[in-house]
């Protein structure tokens, strides 16, 4: 039996009273596991499962190259961010986000630390986290773009040009992507309320290009209208 920690990413009720959930663990980084009896009538615990959740698993090994299934299940820490509908909003999409990227990751300790320094920022009321976090994201992947003295980010090749090669990629979204590879603390930078959208649509961009089999997270519509 094999216990650690994993932030929850999704899950899909199974028959009656069963789940899946797909998690990104400290230890061996993207996992699908079985819960069983989660969603019976006696158990309290299906209030824990909500997206980036930081829960403790015991694992029992699947047989053969079968799912592992979970024997016992903790929150780790609380949280008062599902308290708060905008920071509800982005732990859905992050999470929509990271289910989908973090499919083929193993163990990444930084992966798995700097979701809980995003979740921590969140909690502190930092509304523009995400933007920040999915850039950091690209970094630990090794496909952020490549700086040098361009005006212009071409989201084609991942790099900065004197010319503009896409009309999202203006001068000003740019300078806000070179501001935060830059940045040794990119969390501290503020993206003025008139540029979020125009530079999450250039994040998705990018991803398009740089992520294979990347496509929208379906929570998108929903994070658009409540920062609107």
């Amino acid at each position: 039996m094999n216990a650690q920690d994993s932030f929850l990413l999704s899950y899909i009720k199974y028959g009656e009273n069963d789940a899946v959930l797909h998690c990104f663990s400290e230890e061996d980084g993207y996992q699908t596991y079985f819960l069983k009896g989660i969603y019976s009538k006696k158990n309290k615990k299906k209030a824990l499962l909500l997206p980036l959740n930081k829960l403790n698993f015991s694992v029992n090994p699947g047989r053969g190259n079968g799912i592992q299934s979970v024997s016992r299940l903790e929150l780790v820490k609380s949280n008062d961010i599902y308290n708060d509908i905008k920071s509800t909003t982005v732990i859905f999409f992050i999470s929509d986000f990271l289910n989908q990227v973090l499919r083929n990751e193993n163990k990444n300790l930084n992966v798995f630390f700097r979701i809980e320094e995003f979740i921590e920022e969140l909690s502190h009321q930092n509304y523009q986290a995400h933007l920040i976090f999915l850039v950091i994201i690209l970094k630990i992947q090794g496909v952020a773009p490549l700086i040098n003295q361009g005006n212009f980010l071409d989201p084609e090749t991942g790099t900065f040009s004197q010319n503009t090669t896409h009309p999202l990629f203006t001068e000003e979204i740019s300078m806000i992507w070179k501001n935060i590879l830059i940045t040794e603390n990119p969390y501290q930078i503020k993206i003025h309320s008139s540029f979020r959208k125009d530079f999450l649509d250039s994040l998705l961009v990018y991803y398009h290009y740089h992520v294979t089999d990347f496509k929208i997270p379906a929570s998108l519509e929903v994070i658009q209208q409540i920062f609107e």
